[in-house]
């Protein structure tokens, strides 16, 4: 079954207009969740909440929204307040610039969503938007409100269809030179620079997503598998912290030879090594 859409509007180029929707690009469905029980009874527990003077549960019909003007005052803000405030991105994606994509600095992107037309009538309209952006090798430059929040989005050709992708604002981003100390030059060894990307080379490939497994993940499916079968618990291995390097040269040059280790391992030689290790465990 196709993913309820996260959002309908309209996607606007000047006077061009198509009907589209927006879909997550990702999910969680496929996570491990947990519920909280009462231990006692098995059941599962409901959240409440609690007046922070009276410690009287409150009332459904008595929950209303505050935004903190002082100390201990606030002023309250009702759902119609807020349901009231329209503004245009609020139903319609309007192409206002054009910029490249690899112009965007990365650590303004955020989350990706899957932009496609919403109907029939749409879908001419919407593939001249898209191959017009592809022909250019541009991206668009939008507003969108999603969840209530304005967001500024980037919008790209992707596949049949094209990606959008909510940015951060400025805002919001620390800058770099307030975590890193910025004009501080270390003097480095070029032979160690050199060994360094020689170690690069040697494990250089292409990115493949499913080369990336979530352990995590497993590792709580299989303590559910354990508990369920009545088993303990599998109990977690001791890591070993690693120490900071003393010797960086020797330990480049030493990365060097594990890799060497690492192809001779895949080659002819893989197996004698092997049969030999054997042999040690059964004197």
């Amino acid at each position: 079954m196709a993913p309820r859409p996260a959002w309908r509007g309209y996607l606007k180029l000047s006077l061009v207009t198509c009907a589209v929707e927006l879909s997550n690009a990702t999910t969680q469905s496929e996570k491990v969740y947990f519920r909280i029980i009462n231990r006692a009874t098995g059941n599962t527990v409901k959240r409440q909440y609690i007046d922070a003077e009276s410690g009287k549960r409150l009332a459904e019909k008595d929950e209303v929204k505050g935004y903190e003007t002082g100390k201990d005052e606030y002023l309250l803000i009702e759902e119609e307040d807020i349901e009231a405030v329209q503004i245009e991105a609020s139903h319609t994606l309007n192409l206002e610039g054009f910029v490249a994509k690899r112009d965007i600095d990365q650590i303004y992107l955020d989350t990706p969503y899957y932009l496609a037309p919403a109907d029939k009538v749409s879908e001419e309209a919407f593939a001249v938007i898209r191959d017009a952006l592809a022909k250019k090798k541009m991206a668009g430059l939008a507003r969108i409100v999603l969840y209530r929040r304005e967001r500024p989005v980037v919008i790209e050709p992707f596949e049949n269809g094209m990606l959008l992708t909510t940015l951060r604002y400025d805002s919001t981003v620390r800058q770099v030179d307030d975590v890193l100390e910025s004009g501080k030059k270390v003097d480095l060894d070029d032979e160690m620079v050199a060994l360094a990307t020689k170690v690069i080379d040697r494990r250089k490939g292409k990115f493949d997503p499913d080369k990336f497994e979530d352990r995590y993940e497993n590792a709580l499916l299989d303590l559910i598998k354990s508990k369920k079968a009545g088993r303990k618990a599998p109990k977690a291995k001791p890591q070993q912290k690693p120490s900071n390097v003393v010797n960086l040269f020797d330990a480049l040059k030493k990365s060097l030879a594990g890799d060497s280790g690492d192809k001779e391992e895949s080659g002819s030689k893989a197996p004698a090594r092997r049969a030999t290790a054997a042999k040690g465990k059964h004197k």
